[in-house]
């Protein structure tokens, strides 16, 4: 039987201009998706300038090392082939070219930068340098002591002989460095490369790294306890009385973070409010020390930090509906019963999410710890800023700052997967 051909002509259906309707849609979908584009540009700038950019340049601050690898090139170079487990000192190079270097960084201003760079890793370099420049300016160029410029060092500070001062400008020399995020952690490059410990007084940062986790969970954790009851009232009173709270709960958001911090410190003060209350009221018998210490701190941050725990709380409150904790009791569940077991669990969303933001807002708090804190009670967020305004070693507060960074990612990570576990579960 034969088989008979059939052949179709489609029609394809096209604009008033000629061209294909596919084509047309194609084009107008583009246009249309360069314009929400070029809509949120300005918003991208915003985001890309006000915080991007400050990490990355953070980031970078943190390991860049460029003052000893520019302006001390030969010295280096001479120091690549020390090894000071077979040689007390470097050889005559390496003293020839750092007197030449110290000369040239003196007439190019760059001497005092230098010199600190290396005194944030060896104390009293800055000293050292400075001392052999201005005499190294009266010798004009030549070794004032047989012809070597090391008996000439030697002779002008005796320094130059610790094996300790030329191996920090070796081991510190690199254009690149994690030196910062060594003495961040207390630790710091031995004579011979390796990482050690920082001398024993010097070690204090790791201790105020955990200071500053410590405070903010007992901060979270007070947040809670108070926030969680003022959040169930919100949720479950009348809407007139609910809204007349959740004022009293946003005022403080109308406040000065440094005014609601003063008014802790007249309150709390040895001749504050508190004080005075307590001793009218007999409880006790002389004042008591409740601000520039611990205790302070804890309760100016709870204060302050609490409606970042409430608000998050009660936005998962208020989808609760009330009919769940009624079945439950109409089942024989006493009313704490039917709380612990119906209601708090699906309240555990938001106390999450409050727990998550009070703590991080925590971990970065300055002025609160600085006002109303002792010297024992500063977080890590002081030494940053000290490091950045006083010490200026920009490159250590940039590596404790990017550790805090790190620490916070980690946390949301650890919350986010948490969170999506339970999620699992439910479903």
């Amino acid at each position: 039987m034969a088989r008979a051909a059939v052949t179709a002509d489609y029609q394809v259906a096209t604009t008033a201009d000629g061209i294909p309707l596919k084509v047309k849609l194609r084009r107008v979908e583009r246009l249309n998706r360069l314009r929400a584009y070029m809509l949120i540009l300005p918003l991208f700038a915003f985001i890309f300038i006000t915080f991007v950019m400050p990490i990355v340049v953070m980031l970078t601050r943190s390991v860049d090392n460029p003052l000893l690898a520019e302006n001390f090139p030969r010295t280096l170079a001479a120091l690549q082939d020390w090894d000071p487990a077979k040689e007390a000192l470097p050889s005559e190079a390496a003293f020839a070219a750092i007197a030449e270097e110290i000369t040239s960084a003196r007439e190019n201003r760059l001497l005092g930068k230098i010199a600190t760079r290396l005194n944030y890793d060896q104390s009293g370099t800055r000293s050292l340098l400075t001392k052999t420049a201005r005499k190294l300016k009266k010798l004009k160029g030549e070794p004032a002591i047989a012809g070597s410029w090391k008996e000439t060092l030697l002779d002008i500070d005796d320094d130059w002989g610790d094996a300790d001062v030329w191996g920090a400008i070796k081991n510190y020399g690199s254009r690149y460095t994690l030196g910062y995020y060594l003495a961040a952690l207390d630790m710091r490059y031995g004579l011979y490369g390796d990482i050690v410990p920082q001398p024993e007084f010097k070690q204090i940062y790791v201790q105020v790294f955990w200071r500053t986790v410590w405070i903010s969970v007992l901060v979270t954790f007070f947040c809670l306890l108070l926030g969680y009851p003022v959040a169930y009232l919100l949720a479950t009173l009348p809407q007139g009385t609910s809204n007349l709270l959740m004022i009293l709960v946003l005022l403080p958001f109308w406040t000065s973070l440094l005014v609601r911090t003063t008014a802790w410190v007249v309150v709390l003060q040895t001749e504050g409010v508190l004080n005075d209350l307590l001793m009218f009221l007999n409880i006790i018998d002389e004042r008591i020390q409740l601000i520039f210490n611990r205790f302070g701190v804890i309760v100016a941050m709870t204060h302050i930090l609490l409606p970042f725990m409430i608000l998050p709380v009660y936005s998962v409150m208020k989808t609760i509906s009330p009919s769940y904790v009624r079945a439950a009791q109409s089942l024989g569940a006493t009313p704490f019963t039917a709380f612990w077991r119906v209601y708090f669990p699906q309240t555990v969303p938001g106390i999450g999410a409050g727990g998550i933001l009070v703590f991080i807002l925590a971990l970065g708090y300055y002025i609160t710890p600085a006002l109303v804190g002792g010297p024992t009670d500063q977080m890590i967020s002081y030494f940053i800023a000290d490091h950045t305004q006083r010490s200026l070693n920009w490159g250590l507060a940039s590596a404790m700052g990017a550790i805090l960074l790190a620490g916070v990612l980690a946390m949301y990570m650890l919350y986010n997967r948490v969170v999506g576990i339970d999620n699992m579960k439910l479903g």
